[in-house]
């Protein structure tokens, strides 16, 4: 009765796969007699006795050399070397995929390469694999260098969003804020381009990636500036303590003590929100893309942005060059009153140690007279 009880308590054995499918077979049947077995060496006894002492050692996140074989239902099969086919779905087929791409698109068939094992072995033996999350960590290979080397690059818009867009960085999605994006607002004509950008944030364990137009833009045009540069920009806004301007796409401030030489009671009426201007470069941070800005450099009379701004933009090439050449004049003046002091100072420092000298030999000579 135990053994019945047993007996009845036991599972039945599942089929596998070839088990199934071979029971629902109903083509010709081919018996392979001992007779064909002796006249090919080998028989079916053999060959699962071959198959059972093979090693297969496949482990999850093993990678491992494999042939495409066939397409199937959302996916393909792919021979790794174990007991039974691998399966990758579509899913993991690529690291970027556009909606509606198909299996045939992205891999051909008999076409060999790296698959990452993503599964364990199910009831028929078979394994899932992946493409995709080999590119993956590729692709933060890739932006991991690209963030060490601080490098531009460019990198194309997928989808914009209330506060900035999505762009494709070697595949992964990267977050630009809509304040780090020169000279435009995030909108759908965003979509489709490439931009330069660098990286503000680049944190591999969050997969997270931010980057910055503003941050591109910003320091190639900070190479080619220079203080005393007269460049065109466009007042973008008034504050209390200036203006700000557009240069380029960066961010200049012209402080209300730069505007003129002559005192400014009401800077609106002296400068307005949409206004072309022409300014000159009298500092500059290019770590931080920050640029101080000057029109009273550029003024040939005092007063003129006041009264006449046209004049300064007409003349202010020549003005400038007349006022670098006179801060030159004068760095030169300073530097030789510079070098005057020192020398007279080294002079006065001869004479004075001449002084010493004698008194010392007085009283060299006083002191061997005492002795002697």
């Amino acid at each position: 009765s135990t053994t019945s009880l047993q007996s009845t308590l036991e599972k039945p054995q599942q089929l596998t796969r070839f088990d199934r499918i071979k029971a629902k077979y109903k083509g010709p049947q081919i018996t392979i007699t001992p007779e064909i077995e002796a006249e090919v060496g080998f028989s079916y006894s053999a060959f699962d006795d071959a198959v059972a002492a093979t090693d297969y050692s496949f482990n999850r996140n093993d990678v491992v050399k494999g042939t495409v074989v066939q397409y199937d239902k959302g996916g393909c099969i792919v021979d790794i070397g174990a007991k039974a086919s691998a399966f990758l779905p579509l899913q993991e087929a690529c690291l970027i995929q556009e909606q509606g791409t198909s299996i045939e698109s992205i891999i051909e068939i008999d076409e060999e390469r790296n698959f990452e094992i993503i599964s364990e072995e199910d009831e028929n033996g078979q394994l899932m694999v992946s493409i995709r999350r080999i590119q993956y960590r590729e692709a933060w290979d890739k932006v991991l260098a690209k963030q060490e080397s601080d490098e531009v690059f460019n990198a194309e818009c997928v989808s914009v969003n209330r506060g900035g867009a999505i762009f494709l960085v070697e595949g992964l999605r990267a977050f630009l804020p809509g304040s780090h994006l020169t000279g435009r607002l995030p909108d759908d004509d965003l979509v489709g381009q490439s931009l330069p950008l660098k990286f503000l944030e680049v944190n591999q364990e969050e997969n997270k990636l931010v980057v910055s137009n503003r941050r591109a833009i910003v320091e190639a045009q900070m190479e080619d500036l220079s203080r005393g540069d007269v460049i065109e920009g466009l007042v973008k806004a008034l504050k209390p303590y200036g203006a700000f301007v557009e240069v380029g796409g960066m961010s200049g401030l012209l402080h209300i003590s730069q505007i003129s030489m002559d005192r400014i009671v009401d800077l609106e009426k002296v400068l307005q929100p949409g206004q072309k201007i022409k300014c000159m470069i009298i500092d500059h941070d290019k770590v931080n893309g920050r640029i101080a800005l000057s029109t009273k450099t550029l003024e040939p009379e005092p007063g003129d942005m006041i009264r006449d701004p046209e004049r300064v933009y007409q003349m202010a090439d020549e003005t400038a060059r007349i006022y670098l050449e006179k801060q030159e004049a004068e760095r030169k003046k300073r530097e030789a009153s510079a070098k005057d002091i020192v020398l007279g100072l080294g002079d006065a420092l001869d004479d004075l140690s001449v002084g010493v000298s004698d008194d010392n030999a007085d009283a060299s000579d006083n002191l061997d007279s005492l002795l002697s």
